[in-house]
Order: C-alpha cells, then sequence, then structure tokens
C-alpha cells in the first residue's frame, strides 16, 4: 500500500510567492525589457531574451583571427545614490561603461553584455528603468544586450536595495591588442574629460554628504542649475566609439581607465617597466565639482590624484608626432582634450604634481605611486 503524500488538509501550504519570490514578477520583467534588448541589436547578434544563453557570431561581426577579452565590474556605492534619491535611470550607463572602458584599453570593441540585477523584492518599475539604462549604455558603446540574470532574494538585501553586476566580452584581431608594449620614452600624455566622478569614489562622497549634511536635493553651490544629487549621479562617460578608430590605426600606444586609484594608481597599469609617467596638474581646469569635494573633505591634491578621476576620464599615450592628429579626431569625435604630461625613463609609476595654484594646494606639491 503506497504512502498518501498529499499535505495533510490541517497543515498551512506553502508557495514560492508567500517565501517572498514571484515567479510571476520575474517572467513580467522579462518581457517589458526584450524590447529593450532587442533595441541592441547589432551585426553578430540579434539581441533575443528568454533563452538559457545568448550567441554570438564573431564572423558576423567582422573578425578574421580575433582575440576575445572579457571584463566584469559593478557600480559600487553610487548605487546607494541611486536607491536613496530615486535616480534609477542612468545607473545601468555607469554598469555598462565601467565594463566598456576596460576593454577599450585592451585595443577591444565590446561585443555583447550580460548583467546581473539582484534585490530583496522585485519590483519591476524600478528594475525595467535600471536596464533601459543597461540598454542606453550598450546602444552608446555598440554593442549587444544579450543576456542577463535577476535575482529576487527575500532577507538578502534591506527593503527598497538593490545591487548590480556587469559583463563584457569584446574582441581585438590578433596583433592590434594594446598591451603597453608600443609606450616609449617621449611619449605624450593625452586626458579625456570625465563626465563628473564616474563610478569610484563613493563611500567618500557620502561620508562626506552625511557627515557635513549636505542637500542633495537643493541646487549644488558650484552651479546653481544642476541639482547637486544630480551632478554627483551624473553617469561615467563612455569612451568606445571615440577611441575605436583611432586604435585601429595605430596611432595610439596605451590607454588607461581612470578608476579605483585615480589618475596616480591606474597609469602605470600600462606602462612596461623603465618608463614613467608624469602628469601636470596645471595642464587642466580642476572641474568645480572635484573642487567642491576636495574642499568639502580639506582633501590633500595627493588623495585626490589616487581617490578621484579629478576631470579625467581616460589617458592616452601617444607618440610626440601625431598628438595633433589624435587630438583633433578626438574633439571632432565629441571629446574634450587636454595635453596632460608624458613619459620617461624611470622607476616605472607615476607622478602627479602642481603648482600652488593648482587643486586649492598651498604650495607647490608632488604625489608619487611607484609600481
Amino acid at each position: 500500500m503506497s504512502e498518501d503524500s498529499s499535505p495533510a488538509a490541517d497543515q498551512p501550504r506553502y508557495s514560492y510567492e508567500q517565501a517572498g519570490v514571484s515567479i510571476a514578477a520575474g517572467n513580467a520583467l522579462v518581457r517589458a525589457i526584450a524590447p529593450l534588448a532587442k533595441a541592441t541589436a547589432r551585426p553578430g547578434a540579434d539581441a533575443e531574451l528568454g533563452g538559457f544563453g545568448g550567441f554570438f557570431d564573431l564572423r558576423a561581426a567582422g573578425f578574421t583571427d580575433p582575440l576575445l577579452v572579457a571584463a566584469n565590474d559593478g557600480v559600487g556605492t553610487k548605487v546607494k545614490l541611486a536607491i536613496d534619491h530615486d535616480r534609477h535611470d542612468a545607473i545601468g550607463i555607469d554598469l555598462v561603461a565601467m565594463c566598456v572602458n576596460d576593454l577599450i584599453v585592451q585595443g577591444a570593441e565590446p561585443l555583447f553584455f550580460l548583467d546581473y540585477f539582484a534585490t530583496g523584492k522585485l519590483e519591476n518599475g524600478i528594475a525595467e528603468r535600471v536596464v533601459a539604462g543597461i540598454a542606453e549604455g550598450c546602444r552608446i558603446a555598440g554593442c549587444a544586450l544579450i543576456g542577463g540574470e535577476t535575482a529576487e532574494m527575500p532577507g538578502m538585501y534591506a527593503p527598497g536595495d538593490y545591487d548590480l553586476a556587469g559583463f563584457c566580452v569584446g574582441a581585438v584581431e590578433r596583433g592590434e591588442q594594446l598591451t603597453g608594449d608600443k609606450v616609449a620614452d617621449g611619449d605624450v600624455l593625452l586626458g579625456l574629460a570625465s563626465s563628473g566622478v564616474h563610478s569610484n569614489g563613493y563611500s567618500l562622497v557620502r561620508r562626506l554628504a552625511a557627515d557635513k549634511g549636505w542637500k542633495l536635493d537643493r541646487p549644488a553651490l558650484f552651479n546653481s542649475d544642476v541639482l547637486l544629487i544630480d551632478a554627483l549621479i551624473e553617469p561615467t562617460r563612455i569612451y568606445v566609439k571615440s577611441l575605436l578608430p583611432l586604435i585601429r590605426s595605430g596611432r595610439i600606444h596605451a590607454l588607461a581607465h581612470i578608476t579605483g586609484g585615480g589618475l596616480l594608481e591606474n597609469i602605470p597599469r600600462v606602462l612596461p617597466e623603465g618608463l614613467r609617467a608624469h602628469v601636470d596638474a596645471d595642464a587642466w581646469t580642476q572641474p568645480r565639482l572635484m573642487a567642491f569635494l576636495q574642499a568639502q573633505g580639506n582633501i590633500e591634491p595627493g588623495e585626490m590624484a589616487r581617490t578621484f578621476n579629478c576631470g579625467i576620464g581616460m589617458v592616452l599615450a601617444v607618440a610626440p608626432e601625431d598628438v595633433d592628429a589624435v587630438s583633433n579626431a578626438l574633439v571632432e569625435a565629441g571629446e574634450t582634450v587636454h595635453r596632460i604630461g608624458e613619459i620617461s625613463s624611470g622607476q616605472r609609476g607615476c607622478t602627479v604634481s602642481g603648482s600652488a595654484e593648482a587643486w586649492s594646494a598651498r604650495s607647490p606639491w608632488t604625489a608619487e605611486h611607484d609600481a
């Protein structure tokens, strides 16, 4: 005689939804974001969602003998600012930017992107806004959003909180990758302007906001036309489309994405042994947002150079004879370009220096990092 395994009438009946996970809400989100992903389609990917994985055809993308390059990243505690101040629409651009900018410094064209969205309780209105930003970032970078994962995990996150991770794969033809081996004594450093704080240093930004009692919903002291929260949440600039043609022309020796570690620690990552970067802080005007952060925190110039991008989101090493052509091409592509320093023989690393007028210093200053 078989044992009756049916639930007892007097026992509570459990379901996944009672435990805090709504399969219906997850399915509704997939349906809502499918058109967003489809809009990012590019040669090699049709960007359809719903399968267990996403396909990409390198041959259809035009590659002959490609090397694949992969990157993954998050947005850090900038997400908390987005959550606390209902600024969900552009945080996805940051997620894409942090990955694709890391790929372009290797010379790789971003091809496809996958995202991970984790929360305690899925609120589709918010999730859709976040994914819409991810799709917009993919559109700007020219890569396809071919998949992702939405995780609803009750008890793991405080109500309303979520976190993001992004994964991107790019490709570069064999022999065209940027490894830093072309960098030479005498190369010029060009800096591309950032759009703001980008996605690093926000633990310090949020600490200052709390300690100083900033009113983030009011106009910024340094720009009365912009709310302070909007100045702080400005998405990371994506440099892919302006840099790709120059990379393929062979006129860029190296690229450094200025993220955590600032100018001091990121530029040496692309230098070979025996070469040192020298950055002149007087070569560009400190953005008013950076000056505000520095003044509010009484931050020393050297600490600024290893914490924030200080107004420079990407650094190029270029041969002196190519500086004008590269600069003009970048300006035509919409970038703001500064000649910020040079490469010389020495201990591998970076030196950032400025006069007493640079970055609110009291006297001439120098900050150094040996790699």
